[in-house]
C-alpha cells in the first residue's frame, strides 16, 4: 500500500472475495437501486461485465436498427461497500482485466464525433488473439480498459451512458490493470458498478464506439475516511488525473484546469496567480471522449508537483 494513503485514515482491512454475476446490471446510477451483494473494505471483487450492446450484436449482419438503445452501457452491480459514508473516497484498484476473444465496435449515423457526416449503419465483430485486437488484417495492441465506473450520486438518477461527479460512463483510456479509481462517496454503501470493457480505445473514441467486450473486472477495495475529491481521481503511473465533464469540450477543459490550479495552489502553497502559470507548464489536458452526452476532459498532474492528498478536501 502507497504510504500517502495510510497517511488518510484508510480502511484496509479483510479479505473476503464476492463476485458480481454479468445478469446483475444496471442501467443508472442512482441511490434507489436496492444492492444485493456486499463487501468490506479490503475485499477482492469480481465484475462480470457484458458488452457495451449489451450483447445485442451477434454478427455483422444484425440491423442496428434493432437495438434497443435503452439496454445499452449496462454496468454490474450494484456492489454496497460496508463503512462507506457521505463524504468518503471510494478507492478502487484495478487489479486485472479479462476480455472476452471477441469485440464489436459500430457505427451510426447522427452519433460520434462526425455525426454531421451521411454514412451507413455499420457494425464489425472483431477477433481479440494473442495480445491483439484483429481490426480488417489490421493488428491493434490490445490495451483493456474500464468504461464505466461509478457510484450513486447525492441525488437524481444517472444514466450509465453519461458521467458526472458520481463517475459513470467516463471512459478514460487509463483506467488498466494496475491503475486506481478514487471516487467520491455520497450514500451510505457507495453502491459501486462497473462496466463497458473496451479491449482498445484510444482518447476520443471519436465514432461513438470502441472494441466492446464482454470480460471480468478484479478490483480491490478501500476507503478513505472522512475526505473525498470533486471529480473522480485517477492514478496510474507516474500521475493523477482529474476526470472532469462539461456539456461541451469548453466546459470540461474549464472544469478540469480550474481544478488543476487549485491542487496545485494547496500542494505548493501558491497563489493563483503563479499556480495557473505553472499549470501551464506541467498540467496536460487530455480529452476522454467526444461522443456522449457529457464531454470529458482529463488534467493529468504528475506526482511530482502533487500528492492524492492535495486532491481531497472536507465534505462540504
Amino acid at each position: 500500500m502507497p504510504r500517502y494513503l495510510a497517511q488518510l485514515s484508510v480502511l484496509w482491512v479483510g479479505s473476503v472475495s464476492v463476485r458480481l454475476p454479468r445478469d446483475y446490471v444496471v442501467y443508472s446510477f442512482s441511490r434507489k437501486h436496492v444492492p444485493k451483494y456486499r463487501a468490506n473494505p479490503g475485499d477482492v471483487v469480481v465484475f462480470e461485465t457484458i458488452d457495451a450492446l449489451g450483447g445485442q450484436v451477434v454478427d455483422e449482419m444484425t440491423p442496428l436498427e434493432s437495438i434497443d438503445w435503452g439496454k445499452v452501457n449496462p454496468a454490474t452491480g450494484p456492489l454496497y461497500v460496508e463503512e462507506a459514508k457521505p463524504g468518503d473516497t471510494l478507492v478502487v484498484e484495478v487489479e486485472s482485466i479479462r476480455v472476452a476473444d471477441r469485440a464489436v465496435i459500430v457505427v451510426v449515423p447522427g452519433f460520434g464525433a462526425l455525426h454531421d457526416k451521411k454514412f451507413s449503419a455499420t457494425a464489425r465483430v472483431m477477433e481479440v488473439k494473442g495480445g491483439k485486437l484483429i481490426f480488417r488484417g489490421v493488428e491493434v495492441e490490445l490495451r483493456p480498459m474500464i468504461g464505466v465506473i461509478g457510484v450513486a450520486p447525492e441525488e437524481g438518477e444517472y444514466p450509465t451512458g453519461t458521467s458526472g461527479y458520481h463517475g459513470g460512463n467516463m471512459d478514460v483510456a487509463l483506467i488498466t490493470q494496475g491503475s486506481r479509481v478514487y471516487l467520491p462517496v455520497f450514500v451510505e454503501g457507495a453502491l459501486l458498478a462497473i462496466g463497458d470493457l473496451h479491449a482498445v480505445q484510444a482518447d476520443g473514441e471519436l465514432c461513438v464506439a470502441a472494441a466492446e467486450v464482454s470480460g471480468e473486472v478484479t478490483v480491490k477495495l478501500s476507503l478513505i475516511k472522512g475526505k473525498r475529491p470533486t471529480y473522480p481521481v485517477v492514478e496510474h503511473g507516474d500521475r493523477f488525473s482529474i476526470v472532469a465533464f462539461g456539456k461541451d469540450l469548453d466546459e470540461a477543459a474549464y472544469r478540469a484546469s480550474e481544478e488543476a490550479v487549485a491542487v496545485l495552489m494547496r500542494s505548493l502553497g501558491l497563489p493563483f496567480e503563479e499556480a495557473y502559470m505553472l499549470a501551464s507548464l506541467v498540467v496536460d489536458l487530455r480529452i476522454n471522449q467526444v461522443v456522449d452526452p457529457m464531454k470529458g476532459v482529463r488534467a493529468e498532474i504528475p506526482k511530482k508537483y502533487a500528492k492524492l492528498e492535495h486532491f481531497l478536501h472536507p465534505a462540504p
